[in-house]
């Protein structure tokens, strides 16, 4: 797994998975919120299945 997800992407689905857990796990927005578990963990390692489907990379480049 060649890791294709960046610095600005990486803090944004962790965020976005921290805040959706959080809710989820306090009851807040339901069962639907577990969700974020998806985002948290590709964020975390740095790699995302759907951006090997699409041929995408926000990695910076390497020199």
């Amino acid at each position: 797994m060649k890791a294709n997800v960046g610095g600005f992407d990486k803090i944004a689905r962790i965020g976005a998975g921290v805040v959706l857990v959080g809710l989820a796990a306090t009851g807040t927005v339901g069962v639907w919120g577990w969700i974020g578990l998806v985002p948290l963990a590709t964020g975390l390692m740095g790699w995302c299945p759907a951006y090997n489907l699409l041929g995408m990379n926000t990695c910076p480049m390497k020199k």
